[in-house]
């Protein structure tokens, strides 16, 4: 996106510039050939030099960027009205007098992305008194906060997790015994809640296990981010995610493609060229105005012809260094497995091209290449190694499916702990300590195997 903006301005500041395939002729080089033998040596400026230089031929002046658009694929979100403005427009509805709307406005600056006011009302308070010069009591806030909590995403403007979970609990009906009950235990037992301690809880409350059951399975029903409603497919901020190269696999061979879509072929406007020729040829009857002119067109041609080369070094950069990752990862764009991952570091692929790692870095931020297994983000082929028992070197990301996969697998009533994870990984040969495996857990973002305990 920054690379195709970046290209609109430059064909909107500089006129030399333009879309499209150069197809000059061959007349035109003879031309300018001609042009040269008439150059004289005492110009201010060599301009015929700069037009004829059979250095820089006219298919030198054009970048082609072909690609098979066909295969291109986006990933599109759609649009709709922001969280905080569905509060404000939710905020108009009620009978409210302007002050109370100004306060509710002011609340609803400080609640978060995740739908949670974080901000103690005296804080507010105290704001509003410096700031804007309004006093407001922390009871008046209140007032207006329970206004605000009562909006939908049912949840939104509780002050913890408490707070929110509570709100959506006793928006149910509490004539249900599961709903009742789960209230009881978000108000009374929170802490054991959330520590999963549920054989406390059970026997404070004097609950079977199905009653207990029945209570937890309400309480996960409840929404922790109200906030989130972003993520609802109504609510969503657009964007695209477009690969940035496609690999595709024809007779058994890895043939990679830069998707240009967005970059147009660019090209000197010959019309501007052209009329420095006429110039050339008139030079001894040139005004000062039009000397001057002639050398702002030359400049901005000179500036064209660099951004084209620009362009055309970086495409080169991508495809090279992209064609050396898949010659690094090859079983894996073949298969698409992740277990067919090798280790690879920024330091590997700067050594395949002789590029610096921070070339290698820049290439990878933000890059995604389409292959027949889905699209992945070029980081996605970055990891580090470790050796096996047997001294082969495997990718960590083996390693975390292992975990993952065994995560997936474990009985929820008896989770797996870091230890027994350890263990199992040696038995299949891995030798990591769990310390490590507390890593790549946390990096998986699977919490601890106390907080992973389901009841039946």
């Amino acid at each position: 996106m920054q690379l195709e903006q970046r290209i609109k301005k430059e064909l909107e500041e500089n006129p030399t510039l333009e879309e499209g395939v150069d197809h000059e002729d061959e007349q035109n080089q003879e031309d300018t050939q001609n042009d040269e033998n008439e150059k004289q040596e005492d110009e201010e400026f060599t301009l015929e030099d700069y037009l004829n230089d059979e250095d820089v031929p006219s298919y030198r002046l054009s970048a082609s960027n072909y690609s098979k658009d066909d295969k291109h694929e986006e990933i599109p979100f759609s649009t709709g009205i922001s969280f905080h403005e569905q509060l404000k427009k939710q905020l108009g509805w009620r009978v409210l007098s302007e002050r109370e709307k100004n306060l509710g406005l002011y609340i609803i600056g400080n609640i978060d992305d995740d739908g949670y006011l974080r901000r103690d009302l005296s804080a507010i308070s105290d704001d509003l008194a410096f700031s804007a010069g309004v006093e407001a009591t922390e009871k008046e806030l209140e007032g207006i906060l329970h206004v605000i909590q009562d909006f939908d995403p049912i949840g939104v403007g509780a002050r913890n997790l408490q707070e929110c979970l509570l709100i959506q609990i006793d928006s149910k009906d509490q004539s249900v015994p599961p709903i009742a009950l789960a209230q009881k235990i978000l108000k009374h037992h929170f802490e054991e809640f959330t520590r999963k301690h549920y054989d406390k809880i059970k026997t404070r409350l004097n609950l079977s296990d199905e009653e207990l059951k029945e209570s937890v399975d309400e309480i996960l029903k409840l929404n922790p981010k109200p906030g989130g409603s972003l993520n609802d497919p109504h609510n969503r901020i657009s964007f695209n995610i477009v690969p940035d190269f496609i690999v595709d696999q024809v007779d058994g061979e890895l043939v990679l493609s830069l998707n240009s879509r967005n970059v147009p072929d660019l090209k000197i406007n010959r019309q501007y060229s052209q009329m420095l020729r006429s110039y050339a040829a008139n030079k001894d009857n040139a005004t000062k105005e039009q000397k001057e002119a002639v050398t702002f067109v030359k400049q901005k041609i000179d500036s064209a012809r660099w951004f084209i080369d620009a362009i055309k070094q970086r495409q080169n950069t991508l495809l090279y260094t992209m064609q050396a990752i898949i010659e690094y990862q090859e079983e894996f764009f073949r298969t698409g497995e992740e277990v067919n991952l090798r280790p690879m570091i920024l330091k590997d692929i700067a050594e395949v091209t002789n590029l610096d790692i921070s070339t290698i870095s820049r290439v990878a931020n933000s890059k995604y290449v389409q292959t027949n297994f889905g699209i992945f983000s070029l980081k996605y082929f970055f990891s580090e190694g470790m050796q096996t028992d047997s001294g082969e070197e495997v990718s960590t990301k083996e390693i975390k499916k292992i975990l993952q996969d065994c995560v997936d697998a474990e009985d929820k009533t008896k989770p797996l702990t870091d230890e027994r994870l350890m263990l199992i990984l040696k038995e299949m040969g891995y030798p990591i300590a769990r310390r490590t495996v507390a890593k790549y857990r946390e990096q998986l973002k699977i919490p601890v195997a106390r907080l992973r305990k389901e009841l039946l």
